[in-house]
């Protein structure tokens, strides 16, 4: 029975995901979701640093905390940003890094890739990257990442341990790893549930 629950949310699930983060990419005011920048001032961004961006950068925004109050960031470092939809956290985490040092955006939606590519671009910044793709496939050598981070992606993931294992496999001994998202308790009433599922729906 688990393991075809299993195979079915891999079939399933990520169509899902793309479609509805593409609808999110393209259409942001048309989303009824918990997205856009009064949403990151809610979960704890920095309200003037939240504001200084261009709309462009936050109007998209899908997180489900502020990971990047979780970890430290230093310059000089290489971050990876999991699940980095528009680019928030990527353009945020890049001014923590400096010129020195450098950040991966990983998402398998090509929408939001598309989107956090031209953001970047809109802020000037030159040590930030995208690439399409999954978090169970990194595209990182084995040790090169002091800091990982996620908002909001492992409860979509299908396969968390074969995704946790690939975070570990890039890190550096010593790396730092943040996860901000949400999770279901066997004690949560199927009332809260549904008023929970904004964020996933």
């Amino acid at each position: 029975m688990i393991g075809r629950l299993r195979r079915l949310m891999e079939r399933v699930v990520p169509g899902m995901v793309r479609e509805r983060f593409a609808r999110i990419a393209t259409h942001p005011g048309r989303d009824q979701r918990r997205i856009g920048p009064a949403v990151a001032k809610e979960l704890g961004y920095d309200a003037d640093e939240i504001d200084r961006l261009p709309a462009s950068v936050t109007e998209s925004f899908a997180g489900v905390g502020c990971p990047l109050s979780l970890v430290e960031i230093r310059p000089g470092e290489t971050v990876l940003d999991l699940g980095s939809g528009a680019g928030l956290d990527s353009i945020l985490a890049a001014g923590k890094v400096g010129p020195s040092g450098r950040v991966l955006g990983i998402d398998f939606t090509p929408e939001m890739i598309e989107r956090a590519r031209r953001n970047v671009a809109a802020v000037g910044l030159a040590n930030v990257t995208f690439i399409d793709c999954s978090i169970e496939t990194l595209p990182a050598a084995n040790e090169t990442v002091d800091v990982a981070f996620c908002n909001g992606l492992f409860n979509l993931c299908p396969d968390k341990p074969r995704a946790l294992a690939e975070v570990y496999r890039v890190l550096k001994p010593g790396g730092r790893f943040a996860i901000a998202d949400v999770l279901l308790e066997d004690s949560v009433s199927p009332e809260v549930v549904a008023r929970k599922g904004a964020w996933s729906d």
